[in-house]
């Protein structure tokens, strides 16, 4: 019995030395996240999930074509539920039905398919508000009515039938490598952008559009892109690796766009992220605005490549 009070004391030491080592890891991380402009850990772990989900799905394709519907729809449902919360009426389960069908169509049904499932949309869309207006707490002077279905169409066109690409592409037996190198040049980009513009940025690129892109950091991303693009394509697509140099090229324009794109789109939405559903990342929206303009430019690349 004597020793328990030296027990005591030797667990209250090593518990104010854990005590201590976790404060001193909160503060090192809260500098980090400080001099990164995010959260770090967070996004890092973040992106290590979706990335293992995307791997997974390159050898079973199935599953990743389950995910592409369920992850398309759920960035459709998270614009439309931004649209709604700036005004506009847009219908947030219809769309996201119908985006998912559009998803559906592309990838086991094929590109004809994909354009009519898109089209339908539009059209149901329009008769959905339209139906709307029987009830009096929804109804609206035309420019209204026409806004809110503008609105709606701006999310099937934009996410829902530009993301689905990414299942045409994935439809053809070797389209899931093609997929697969696309996200590792477009990551790579916005990765190289991102690291190069914080510690370099010093000119701006498109300072009303996006305050914290600069020239700087785009030198850094087309550098990234000629690199990566040139070892994606010799070591993953059995293609020459000068094909790499279009191939980077193409999407460090496409990723480069769809990042200024959704800047504007939340700059005129009056929002920093579309949500916070990515921890680390804001919104699905915002982890995926380079990609989704660089899905289509894949699918007409692989035509052209075969």
């Amino acid at each position: 019995m004597a020793d328990f009070p030296d027990f005591e004391r030797e667990f209250e030491r090593v518990e104010a030395q854990f005590k201590q080592a976790g404060d001193q890891f909160k503060q090192a991380s809260d500098e980090i996240d400080r001099k990164a402009g995010r959260r770090l850990l967070p996004a890092i772990g973040t992106g290590l999930v979706l990335g293992a989900i995307i791997v997974v799905g390159m050898f079973f394709k199935t599953v990743f074509a389950i995910f592409a519907v369920v992850f398309i729809s759920a960035a459709a449902f998270e614009l439309a539920t931004a649209l709604r919360d700036s005004g506009r009426r847009v219908p947030r389960i219809p769309l996201v039905i119908l985006t998912a069908a559009i998803v559906a169509a592309a990838y086991w049904l094929g590109p004809w398919w994909q354009w009519v499932a898109f089209l339908m949309s539009v059209a149901i869309l329009i008769v959905w508000r339209l139906a709307e207006l029987a009830a009096p707490r929804l109804r609206g002077d035309a420019r209204t009515v026409l806004a809110d279905i503008g609105a709606g169409a701006f999310v099937l066109g934009y996410v829902s039938f530009l993301a689905s690409f990414c299942v045409l592409v994935f439809r053809f037996d070797d389209g899931q490598w093609w997929l697969l190198g696309m996200l590792i040049v477009v990551v790579l980009i916005d990765t190289a952008a991102y690291a190069v513009g914080r510690t370099l940025g010093r000119h701006p690129m498109a300072p009303r559009i996006s305050p914290n892109k600069s020239w700087e950091g785009f030198a850094g991303a087309a550098g990234a892109a000629l690199i990566s693009g040139c070892l994606v394509a010799w070591l993953l697509l059995g293609q020459p690796w000068w094909v790499g140099i279009p191939f980077g090229l193409l999407f460090l324009i496409t990723g480069t766009v769809g990042d200024l794109a959704e800047s504007i789109i939340k700059r005129d939405l009056g929002v920093k992220d579309m949500s916070s559903w990515l921890p680390g990342h804001g919104g699905i929206l915002d982890r995926i605005d380079g990609i989704i303009l660089s899905t289509a430019p894949l699918y007409a690349f692989y035509l052209l490549a075969h």
